[in-house]
């Protein structure tokens, strides 16, 4: 059987942040770009500017600082929030891998063989 894949969602009302989101925030950080960061993840600029104005608009201190091209050529970086909730996803996720280990493997052991992905 495969291994066992963890996804993380977190609901706060009508936000959601999960890993797609924590994702599009390492790309930006990483790339220095939304829509370089949206393209490493196969994803349209358009996806990737609304999620960045979705976790914006819903957090109460933008995620995401942004400059329009220009001379200078514009780009993204994570504010001190958006470094510090995407530090706090990672480790809640590296936390419940780690303390749920044993949960998640008496849920996987009734979990069918035909249900991998291998066929």
């Amino acid at each position: 059987m495969d291994p066992t894949r963890m996804m993380l969602r977190l609901y706060f009302g009508p936000l959601m942040f999960g890993p797609g989101k924590a994702d599009l925030l390492e790309g930006i950080a990483a790339e220095g770009s939304i829509s370089a960061a949206g393209r490493r993840m196969g994803m349209s600029y358009k996806r990737a500017w609304s999620l960045v104005e979705e976790m914006n608009a819903g957090f109460a201190e933008p995620l995401v600082a942004s400059a329009r091209g220009g001379a200078r050529g514009g780009g993204a970086h994570l504010t001190e929030a958006g470094a510090e909730v995407l530090a706090a996803y990672r480790r809640l996720e590296a936390r419940l891998a780690t303390e749920g280990a044993a949960e998640i493997g008496a849920i996987g052991r009734h979990i069918r063989p035909d249900m991998s992905d291998e066929k």
